[in-house]
């Protein structure tokens, strides 16, 4: 089964602003929230579906992208177009400032829930890929050698030497935050702070890690597949989720940002889903018809030049050019006639179209639209 419509899953329309998709996302949000229906996966997997839902419909560029390309324009976490495959611990840490909003701070569910978690996410990584039309036309799959920030796979992020090296903070109790009252002219002001003793982490180490030193991460190089869909273009960008930079001592990965990139075609000019190829032939074919070969993004076709073809007249080859991102449709290929006309040529050339001045057939016929003809031949017989 297909994924839902994400505008569906929050029950707005495409015009919604963007005060009302967060206000539907809350609303389901909230519904659906895991504290509030412990043990229900049903419950979790809509927390999550709405969540994706949000997290592309309150994005200009992802929302624009998802309005003209729908799920296909977003992909999926193994080269998508949208950071999809979010665990709970990611839309916390993105979303949760949203029940705070609704709430103004209060716990709505009871013993903290999830609210006060500090979730750490590293830093997203940008490349560009660069393909080719026919990489386009089919869809590939790249492999990319990125320079990364990895979890140290000696201390398993944590970047203590051993279990004993890592202890819960003894002034924030492992919450990663304190509470601090200060005298104003006002009254005392409440406010949380982030722990200064472990800076947020919530455990302090007393023996680093040999490997990391204490950091939790490690930079090295990673090889990544990503699959990129059919007709792609220039400029758009993939997202693959988690495979951006490892964050210091636990969290969550952060992104693979993937910009697209075209290579040049020597024949095909790409214009949208569309080819165009610029064909010349010469003045006895235009006038007597042939039969030629244009290049297509998988290969050579045949085609028919009628008699009488005029310069500038465009064949369209139907279901030729790009498919459609989405998967539904294709592109035309244009092949634009080009008459060549030499700059010089030898007497007995030139002594045929002297013949020709006089000829009813070349003379131009305002009512077959030639109108202009001879004055474009001029060049040819001087």
């Amino acid at each position: 089964m297909g994924k839902r419509d994400y505008y569906e899953v929050l029950g707005v329309s495409k015009e919604a602003t963007k005060d009302e998709i967060k206000k539907a996302y809350r609303k389901q949000a909230l519904k659906y929230h895991p504290d509030k229906n412990p043990g229900d996966k049903k419950s979790e997997e809509n927390f999550k579906e709405a969540a994706e839902a949000y997290e592309v419909l309150s994005n200009d560029e992802k929302k624009t992208r998802y309005d003209r390309y729908g799920h296909a324009g977003m992909g999926n976490n193994g080269g998508g177009f949208s950071g999809q495959g979010m665990t709970m611990d990611d839309i916390f840490s993105s979303f949760g400032n949203i029940f705070n909003d609704a709430f103004d701070g209060f716990d709505v569910f009871g013993g903290g829930g999830r609210r006060g978690r500090r979730v750490n996410k590293g830093s997203n990584l940008r490349v560009k890929v660069k393909l080719t039309l026919q990489e386009i036309a089919a869809g590939v799959e790249k492999k990319i050698k990125v320079n990364k920030y990895n979890t140290c796979d000696t201390c398993g992020g944590t970047g203590a030497a051993s279990a004993s090296s890592l202890s819960t903070c003894s002034t924030c109790h492992g919450s990663g935050h304190v509470t601090r009252l200060t005298n104003t002219m006002l009254g005392q002001m409440q406010a949380t702070v982030v722990c200064p003793s472990c800076g947020g982490e919530g455990k302090t180490i007393t023996k680093k890690c040999t490997t990391c030193y204490g950091e939790g991460v490690i930079q090295k190089e990673e090889i990544i597949k990503i699959n990129i869909p059919a007709g792609v273009g220039k400029g758009m960008q993939m997202t693959v989720g988690g495979k951006g930079n490892a964050p210091r001592r636990g969290g969550v990965n952060g992104d693979l940002l993937v910009v697209i990139d075209e290579e040049e075609h020597p024949d095909l000019i790409r214009e949208g889903n569309d080819l165009i190829y610029n064909l010349f032939i010469s003045i006895p074919d235009a006038v007597l018809g042939t039969h030629v070969e244009v290049p297509t993004v998988d290969n050579n076709v045949k085609i028919k030049i009628e008699p009488g073809t005029q310069p500038g007249k465009i064949l369209r080859l139907r279901g030729k050019g790009l498919p459609e991102v989405n998967g539904y449709g294709r592109g035309d290929l244009l092949v634009n006639v080009n008459v060549w006309i030499p700059k010089k040529i030898n007497k007995d050339e030139s002594k045929i179209f002297e013949k020709f001045k006089d000829s009813d057939s070349f003379t131009p016929d305002p009512d077959k639209n030639d109108k202009g003809f001879f004055d474009r031949m001029k060049g040819y017989f001087e």
